[in-house]
Parts: structure tokens; sequence; C-alpha cells
């Protein structure tokens, strides 16, 4: 790290920014985003991208495909900690048609991506996130995908930890799940120091996520299980299947996975997050015609159907609750928040029926109030729906701040005694 009083930082796929928010938060002098990245693709309005840059003023900010972005720039920026959430894709990889040039992935796949930014920067760091179905997937040959990103990140020369968490299970407002991936270069001292610690020691006590996101000292149900990866990704692709649980590690490619049971804190409950219902637009109440669509949405059904080839069946589906307790945290939003969908949250106030407010969906990820007022109500609701909590990458953030001053002190107390 060129400057031990800061982390220069690269953020890709960065929506409205939530992980540069966190961080921030964490530590707004210590981390320095230097470059960030976001497109969406097939769309005239950037949305999120102008979100981003009005927030954030400071670094360069890239509204191009990053697949068009040259490699040479990421050896320029040579960060220190490289974050971001990517979808959840076919990882699958095959060999060339001649054989000689290895492996070849689909084009299109953004993980990709973010290996060919590694391999040009080799940063100390790796923060990212996904969806939680990312370890099981794909549901015929389960655990491939995440293999193959684990194997690929252990042929870059980085082990690896990872954990699902809910962001409810430790206070937030949202029952919010994703998978959160922190890798480092192996062999720097974060690494060295690790490996006096045996695989189950950093996974419940000692680890990235163990310290501050606690769990249970004995898994769930007693679900633990180990592998060593190939360290072929065709391989992996054409016969590798795995259970991977909700938190693990990877070491030099070998892996050691438990399915954590969290050491729950008192979530905070929605109606903690409501604003002031004087200042709700009558736009956000429903109107009679909706509330029987949600009537309808929400409740238990059994419809027959027929499909393409002409074969009826029946599309059963369970009812759920005509509105969302406020006293129990947020469902998970989905990017359909606002529309008259199932998934969305209807909350009920004096009586009265009513969508979330973008607001109040904003305070559901932990972003400020009107964080993304320079867009549409809709595009709101979507960029909200795509977003992450900001409050765990800030908890990450000091984690991160953590080690870099526990190694600092270590570092200096060495100096000290090599001088006596």
């Amino acid at each position: 790290m060129g400057n031990v009083n800061t982390i220069r930082t690269v953020e890709l796929f960065a929506g409205v920014g939530g992980f540069r928010l966190g961080l921030e938060k964490a530590n707004k002098s210590l981390f320095k985003t230097v470059w960030a990245n976001q497109w969406e693709p097939a769309r005239k309005a950037q949305d999120a991208y102008e979100c981003y840059t009005h927030n954030f003023k400071s670094g360069n900010h890239s509204n191009d495909d990053i697949g068009k972005v040259e490699s040479s720039l990421f050896r320029e920026l040579n960060p220190d900690l490289l974050v971001g959430g990517f979808p959840c894709q076919d990882y699958s990889v095959a060999r060339s048609l001649s054989g000689e040039k290895g492996i070849q992935g689909k084009k299109g796949i953004l993980f990709w991506e973010i290996e060919r930014i590694i391999e040009n920067s080799h940063p100390k760091y790796l923060l990212l996130e996904n969806v939680d179905r990312l370890l099981k997937s794909p549901s015929k040959q389960r655990g491939k995908d995440f293999a193959v990103m684990l194997a690929t990140l252990w042929q870059l020369d980085y082990n690896v930890e990872w954990r699902v968490i809910n962001a409810a299970d430790y206070g937030f407002a949202q029952r919010r799940r994703r998978v959160f991936i922190f890798a480092y270069k192996r062999d720097i001292e974060f690494d060295q120091r690790q490996r006096q610690f045996k695989n189950e020691e950093i996974v419940f006590k000692k680890g990235f996520f163990a310290e501050p996101f606690p769990i249970k000292e004995k898994p769930y149900k007693g679900r633990i299980n180990e592998v060593k990866l190939p360290i072929d990704r065709v391989e992996i692709t054409d016969s590798f299947s795995f259970g991977f649980h909700t938190s693990g590690i990877m070491r030099d490619g070998n892996v050691y996975t438990v399915h954590a049971d969290p050491i729950r804190r008192n979530p905070t409950p929605l109606k903690s997050i409501l604003v002031e219902e004087s200042s709700v637009s009558d736009k956000f109440y429903l109107t009679e015609e909706n509330e029987k669509k949600f009537e309808y949405l929400r409740g238990a059904k059994k419809v027959e159907r027929t499909s393409a080839d002409g074969h009826r069946y029946y599309f059963s589906e369970g009812g759920m609750s005509p509105v969302d307790s406020l006293e129990l945290p947020g469902r998970t939003m989905l990017t359909s928040e606002g529309t008259v969908n199932r998934s969305t949250h209807i909350i009920e106030v004096n009586g009265k029926k009513r969508f979330l407010t973008p607001i109040e969906c904003e305070r559901l990820n932990g972003f400020e109030d009107n964080w993304t007022d320079i867009m549409s109500d809709r595009m709101r609701y979507f960029c909200m729906g795509n977003a992450l909590v900001v409050g765990l990458v800030e908890i990450m953030g000091r984690r991160i701040e953590e080690i870099e001053k526990y190694l600092e002190n270590e570092n200096r107390d060495l100096v000290q005694l090599e001088m006596l």
C-alpha cells in the first residue's frame, strides 16, 4: 500500500454507491475511491450513474461498458481494495478449440471482468457481494459456479472467506440475505497472521466476518463440509458439485464450510424507518382497485394453467399477510418495489394502506434521505431494490481498518525491537 493512511479503492458495478457510502461512513479519510464504474446496458437513461456522480464529487467516475475499459488503466490505478456487487451468472468455462489458449468463459459474464482487473492490478483486498443463491447455482450442478469463482481467485493468489448475512440478524431494518466475499492476497501480512489459525478458528472466531458478525460455536444442525478444489476450472465446469454452506474459507484450494447460526441482535422494526404520515403524498396510498388487486396477489391461490405445448397444470401459491407488520424488519426489497406486485411492501397506518415511499426504501437500505431524488419514483424503487444495506459495508470497512491498524502497530513494534 503506497500510503499507510489511505486505502485506494476501486468500485465496480457501483449502482448508486452503497459500497462507497458504507466505507466512507466507516472512515472517510481512510478509504479513497479513486475510480468507480457504473453502466446500465440497453438503457438510454443512466439514472444510477447520475445519482452516483451527484452524491460523490471526488475520484474518477466511469459510465462505460466495463469490458471496453483498457487493462492498462487498472495497472495505473494500483488499488489496494476492489469492491463491487456483481450479477449471479453462469460461470462455466471451456477450453479453446485449439486447446492452446487455456480456458475461455462465456462473453458478457461480468465476473471475468473482475478477473481481468485483478490480473492487472493485484489489489491487496477484495470485497464482493452477490445474492445468496450463488452458493448453490446452478440447480443441476450445485456449487459449480461458486467453485469456479473460488478456483479463479486461488489461481490469482488469493485466499477467500465468505458469509451469507441477513441484515436483520445484526440489527438492521431489512430481512435481506446476501453473500459477502472477502479475499486477500496470499503471503501479505494479514495472510501470514491468519495462517496461525485453523480453518474452524477462522470461521467461528478469528476470521474477517467472525468478529463483527458473531455466530454460535456450533453450526446449524452440525452442517460442516470440506473439499479440495480441482485446479482445473474446466474440470469444475464439467463434473464438480459440492454443498457450500453459508460461511466458509478457501485457503490454497482447500475449502472448509459450515452452516453458520448467527448470534442475533435485536432487529430494527419497520415502524422505526417510516416518515411522518403528514408528509406522505396521496399518490402512495392504495386506491380501492389496488387494494382488491393486492388482496388477490397476497392471498392463497390455486390456478389452472396451460403450458405452450397444451399441458394443463395447477399453479399454487400460499397466502401471506395482507399488510407488512410494522413490528418486524421489512422483507427483502426487490426492484419491483412500488408496483402492483406480490413482493411489494404494503403497510397500514391510521387505518389506511399505502406503499412505502422512496425515502422509506432508502432508509431500509441505510441511505440518507433523498439520496436518489434526482430520478423518477419508479427508478428510485428500482435502484433501492438493487442496492445493498449500507450499514453492513460500514461494519466491514471498520473491520478492514482494524486489520490495517493491527498490522501497522505490529510492524512498529517489530521495528522498535530491531532497534534495541
